[in-house]
């Protein structure tokens, strides 16, 4: 079969519809895509002046929703983010339960959901389609993140954007750019199955 009959078949796709479908399977990728969003979020790396370290874990709920698709992107972020809350210490430097970052876990949770629903429409099928994903996805995070700080330490507006914004960017640029060569690669892979 050639790559441009392959294609339209998967159109409406995300990379987890390729594997049999089955309820077993959905709840493996719902725990995967949870497990793998703690264990990322334990490169932790501390930011001087910021309550708010730099994780692997936007990358890993980026890639989950991604992958996974908004249903399935949406349950992992959201059982990783109420076993923290009920104890499980995978958050940023093995901790758990509500933080002046929790906020961000929030915007996780929506951003997954989100770019799911992106990658199901192919935009994790070209490299420029993907950075666009990615932005959006790491928009979402901030825009739920940075208020939520702000709140959570009576920081005001532009301290807690001083604070939980400005010193991730040049991260966030490179976790997208991992993103985009990552999906649109095993896109293609798939198709020359």
């Amino acid at each position: 079969m050639s790559t441009a009959a392959a294609t339209p078949a998967r159109t409406g796709q995300v990379l987890a519809d390729l594997l049999p479908a089955s309820r077993v399977r959905d709840a493996a990728l719902v725990l995967g895509g949870a497990a793998l969003t703690g264990l990322a979020a334990q490169i932790a790396v501390p930011v001087p002046g910021s309550p708010v370290p730099v994780t692997g874990q936007t990358f890993a709920a980026l890639l989950v929703g991604t992958a996974l698709g908004a249903g399935r992107g949406f349950l992992s972020l959201a059982l990783y983010a109420v076993a923290g809350l009920a104890g499980m210490p995978w958050f940023a430097h093995g901790t758990s339960g509500v933080a002046p970052s929790f906020g961000y876990i929030l915007g996780m949770i929506l951003a997954s959901t989100v770019v799911g629903a992106l990658a199901r429409r192919g935009a994790d099928r070209s490299m420029l389609r993907m950075a666009g994903t990615m932005l959006v996805g790491e928009a979402i995070i901030y825009a739920v993140g940075v208020p939520y700080l702000a709140l959570a330490t009576g920081m005001s507006a532009a301290a807690a954007i001083a604070a939980g914004l400005t010193p991730f960017l040049i991260g966030d640029a490179l976790k997208a750019a991992l993103a985009m060569g990552a999906l649109p690669t095993a896109w293609k892979f798939a198709d020359k199955r």
